[in-house]
């Protein structure tokens, strides 16, 4: 436990930044620790402290001073709680507030290394820029608000104040009965890109892109944002990019039906997984079925599964599109990224042309709307044993009712797919009382 003056220090020894207004390290934290550098990126373990219950109207105070106070709890995870949160005022905080706290106990883990993301690479005025300097509409990276230490009945916490989201796309994927349209598939993937780029270029990668880690904005349903850093990897420090080396104790690090080929083996994450693992997620999303999604608790069997299908693509566009008609471009999207060497730097204009050829290909363009009606996408022939998961995914969304919070946030539900024990910390949404249906949970080592 460190007070709030050696918390930034800590971070800023990580980050390289300063603060006018810190002076050197207090005597109560000369001999304290954070957690290490070597360990503060791994999983977390199976155990850990929960957060205490704040009330309504706690005020937590951040690095730079600025005042947030907290409203109702909107859901938790594993490690921490989410609340809906706004700039401290003589107003309380109502259920249209504009933020949210993820607060932690500040011994562990996962929120420090979600930090480190956050302070370098997501203040409001970076990301900005960047969309301004590369023309976008928007990029789809939450934007980093304030952080800090909290004090409450002798235990510490550690908070960070981010943009409020609606929906994850996992439960919008199950309720139309696991299937998006191809256009919207296209689209997700081209708004993917320009978030990977950006990440990539602040010398981190994300490791874990999925439906259940992209959320719609809270105000607008066509803008989509890929959350959850806390297991970010620094790829490529001060500019060096880490070697390639196999390490049997990572192996299959990830969740388990996207991760790449190289986090089954035990690799540090890269850029090119990064684009794998979208890969994956565009071919699910649109057929509805991995080749390997029947066999999750087996990792070798998933890693070797992967490794066919990359030497020969055809096996994976036979096996999710089993009639004549496939989505070209998924095939030329998949064939590029199995040419990227580990530390080779992605064209990514190229992959966003790829996609644009697709859509082109449908009679469609890239005008920024996600439709996330029923999809049927009738060119392409799906598995005869994904037509009666779908029709059963159908049926148990119409009849199966979930438990709801008085914030009107559903509790997430979770489900065994693989060997995880380790469960992330519930969205920051505010979803309609629906069927919530499982996140996916990582394998843990």
């Amino acid at each position: 436990m460190l007070c709030a003056t050696c918390e930034v220090r800590h971070l800023q020894d990580w980050l390289g930044v300063a603060s006018p207004w810190l002076g050197g390290v207090s005597e109560f934290c000369f001999k304290m620790k954070m957690p290490n550098k070597k360990t503060a990126g791994k999983r977390a373990p199976a155990k850990r402290k929960l957060a205490e219950v704040f009330g309504v109207g706690e005020v937590l105070a951040d690095t730079s001073r600025k005042e947030w106070k907290l409203g109702l709890p909107i859901g938790q995870g594993g490690f921490g709680r989410l609340y809906l949160a706004d700039v401290n005022s003589s107003k309380s905080v109502g259920s249209d507030a504009p933020y949210v706290a993820k607060v932690e106990p500040s011994q562990n883990g996962p929120l420090f290394t979600e930090l480190k993301f956050y302070m370098r690479a997501a203040k409001p005025d970076e990301i900005q820029k960047w969309t301004k300097s590369h023309k976008l509409k928007y990029l789809g990276v939450p934007r980093y608000w304030g952080s800090g230490l909290h004090e409450r009945n002798g235990n510490s916490y550690r908070f960070m104040i981010m943009d409020r989201f609606g929906r994850d796309l996992q439960k919008m994927y199950e309720e139309n009965a696991k299937q998006f349209s191809h256009k919207t598939v296209l689209q997700l993937g081209l708004r993917i890109l320009d978030i990977l780029e950006y990440v990539h270029e602040h010398e981190y990668v994300h490791g874990d892109i999925k439906a259940a880690n992209l959320l719609l904005s809270y105000k607008n349903p066509n803008q989509v944002y890929l959350v959850d850093y806390g297991l970010a990897y620094r790829y490529c420090p001060e500019g060096v990019h880490k070697v390639y080396k196999e390490d049997p104790k990572r192996c299959h690090d990830g969740t388990i039906e996207y991760t790449s080929i190289d986090a089954h083996k035990g690799v540090a994450p890269s850029r090119r997984g990064d684009l794998e693992i979208l890969g994956y997620c565009m071919v699910h999303w649109l057929s509805g079925h991995l080749p390997w999604e029947d066999n999750l608790k087996d990792p070798n069997f998933v890693r070797d599964s992967k490794i066919r299908c990359r030497d020969n693509i055809s096996i994976l566009m036979d096996k999710c599109f089993p009639g004549k008609n496939k989505p070209d471009e998924i095939t030329k999207y998949m064939e590029k990224v199995k040419l990227l060497s580990y530390e080779e730097k992605p064209v990514y204009q190229h992959f966003r042309e790829i996609l644009l050829q697709g859509l082109k290909a449908i009679g469609q363009k890239d005008d920024g709307v996600l439709d996330f009606g029923l999809a049927e996408n009738g060119d392409f022939q799906r598995n005869p044993m994904q037509k009666k998961k779908r029709k059963a995914a159908a049926a148990a969304s119409e009849s199966t009712e979930v438990e709801i919070e008085d914030t009107g946030s559903p509790k997430k539900k979770r489900a065994a797919t693989s060997n995880a024990v380790a469960t992330r910390t519930q969205k920051m949404t505010s979803p309609k009382p629906k069927k919530s249906t499982a996140a996916r949970k990582r394998v843990q080592k």
